[in-house]
C-alpha cells in the first residue's frame, strides 16, 4: 500500500469530519476548528496520509501541529482500517520535522490516559511522559498524559519532512 503524505487542504474537511467522528466521538473537532486552524492561525502544518492516485485518493490519516519556540501536537488521527501500517509514525515524524524548521527545541502533546496505542507510538518518536491533566478531555472526564519531546536541530534540508518511517 502506497501512502504519502501532503498538507491537508480545506477541500479534505468532509473526510477529516468523519474520522473526527470515528475516532474521537464527543471529543471531535468541529469543522470550523478545523477551519480556523488551516486559514488563520498562525505557524500552524497540518498534513494528510493519503493512499490511492492523486485522481483518486483517500485520506486515510491527518496531523497538526501549532510550532513557536515551543510545538504543540494539536491532532494526530489515522482511520482504524489503516492502523498499524506505520502511517501514525509517518505523520508524527512530518510534525516532528515541521517543529524543527520552525526553530521549536520540544514538542508537547496531550493523549488519553487509555489509549495505550497511542503512548506507544509517540514514546517510540522519542517522546516521555512529564505529567497528567486531570479531566482534560471533559466529555468523558478522562485524564491526559502529557508528553514531550526534546529536538535536536534539522539534520537535513527544507523539504525532507515526512521522509521518515515506512
Amino acid at each position: 500500500m502506497d501512502v504519502r503524505l501532503r498538507p491537508l487542504r480545506l477541500d479534505d474537511l468532509d473526510r477529516v469530519m468523519e474520522l473526527e467522528d470515528q475516532l474521537f466521538g464527543p471529543g471531535a473537532w468541529s469543522r470550523g476548528a478545523y477551519v480556523e486552524e488551516l486559514t488563520t492561525a498562525p505557524g500552524r502544518t497540518y498534513v494528510a496520509a493519503v493512499v490511492g492516485t492523486e485522481e483518486r485518493e483517500r485520506l486515510v490519516g491527518y496531523a497538526g501541529l501549532a510550532a513557536a519556540d515551543e510545538a504543540q501536537v494539536m491532532t494526530v488521527g489515522v482511520d482504524a482500517a489503516y492502523r498499524r501500517r506505520g502511517i501514525g509514525a509517518r505523520l508524527v515524524d512530518s510534525l516532528l520535522a515541521a517543529a524543527r524548521e520552525h526553530g521549536a527545541r520540544t514538542v508537547l502533546l496531550e493523549v488519553r490516559a487509555s489509549d495505550e496505542g497511542a503512548q506507544r507510538l509517540y514514546r517510540r518518536a522519542g517522546f516521555e511522559p512529564v505529567g497528567r491533566r486531570r479531566h482534560y478531555y471533559q466529555a468523558e472526564r478522562e485524564d491526559a498524559v502529557v508528553m514531550r519531546a526534546r529536538l535536536t536541530p534539522s539534520p537535513g534540508p527544507v523539504g525532507t519532512e515526512g521522509a521518515g518511517r515506512a
